[in-house]
């Protein structure tokens, strides 16, 4: 089904250019002109769309030169001063609080979404249940791929991972740089989680975050994963560190029980449980095996990473449950 038959009756079309529009504002957060040739990218990938979507926002967090640029370069388009938190979550939700549109579909600036993109990313509302849905994330290093990074923690640089669906599927929660949202479920829970996120260096799992509470917020909620529905995410020469994959898995395992706390529901970690069980092991095997059998050095490389992303989201989990056992004056 496509997305016009999705929300049919909401279709229009641009009478001086002859192009459908659909139900859908996009909006793209940024917070630094060091990536201005990756938001230029972002902006008319999304401009690009056919069918358009009806508004491009921008939405800028606490940047007045850069959004002056944003907005003399762009003066189709509207762009917004997030006065909110600081972070990805605020400056999202500030583009969102401009949208009137029945759906809201979120775009990084350092993502560039495929044609088809939002046309794909809208199909699954033709359930009414579907209270979001998610589409691939796939990497565009800057530099070489390291030998040794393993696909099941592409997560670390903001792309797909291995292990996920190959078709459409539902799934726990997908990812804030390739979303879509019905807008009156995502106001129902306030949004994204203000001071829980991306807030300089420190990352945390706020897209996970949304997505169980807007799934919670609907009898039946369901988020959809649309593997077509793909978009292409830069990353630069300081995410290819072995350091980068120890810090970003350790953030990550803190930022999950940080969320959990949020949430009060340690059965929301059922994905991050699964993952470890099955993905996981099943990579370290075949990556252990290939090195044994074949004596390739790449994967007892990989196998390596493996245990060591492992190792720092573990610790990063420790770390996360004392400080908030130290919250909760248990400590």
């Amino acid at each position: 089904m496509t997305a016009q038959a999705a929300a049919s009756d909401d279709v229009i079309t641009d009478a001086a250019a002859d192009v459908p529009i659909l139900p859908v504002s996009v909006v793209i957060a940024c917070h630094t002109e060091d990536r201005w040739s990756a938001l230029v990218s972002a902006i008319e990938s999304a401009l690009a769309q056919r069918p358009r979507p009806a508004e491009v926002i921008v939405a800028v967090d606490h940047n007045p030169l850069l959004h002056e640029r944003i907005a003399r370069q762009f003066p189709n388009i509207t762009t917004v001063a997030s006065e909110r938190a600081s972070g990805a979550s605020g400056a999202r939700n500030a583009g969102a609080a401009r949208v009137s549109t029945t759906y809201v579909a979120f775009l990084d600036d350092d993502a560039t979404a495929q044609a088809g993109w939002l046309q794909r990313l809208l199909e699954p509302f033709a359930d009414p249940r579907v209270v979001g849905a998610g589409g691939r994330v796939d990497p565009v290093w800057q530099t070489p791929r390291p030998r040794w990074f393993p696909d099941e923690f592409a997560w670390v640089v903001g792309a797909s991972h291995a292990g996920l669906p190959e078709g459409l599927a539902p799934v726990r929660n997908v990812w804030s740089e390739n979303m879509a949202v019905r807008r009156e479920a995502f106001e129902s829970v306030g949004g994204f989680r203000e001071h829980f996120g991306k807030i300089g260096s420190t990352s945390r799992p706020e897209d996970t975050d949304l997505c169980i509470r807007m799934g919670a917020s609907v009898a039946g909620g369901r988020w959809m994963y649309v593997p077509e529905a793909l978009v292409h995410h830069q990353v630069p020469r300081d995410r290819s560190t072995f350091q980068f994959f120890l810090r970003r898995s350790y953030s990550e395992g803190r930022g999950k029980i940080e969320m959990s706390r949020h949430l009060k529901d340690e059965r929301n970690l059922q994905s991050e449980s699964d993952y470890l069980r099955k993905t996981i092991p099943r990579a370290l095997a075949r990556n252990l095996v290939a090195a044994a059998t074949r004596r390739e050095g790449a994967n007892a490389a990989v196998a390596g990473a493996i245990i060591a992303g492992v190792a720092a989201s573990g610790a990063g989990a420790v770390a996360g449950l004392i400080a908030w056992r130290r919250q909760s004056g248990f400590a």
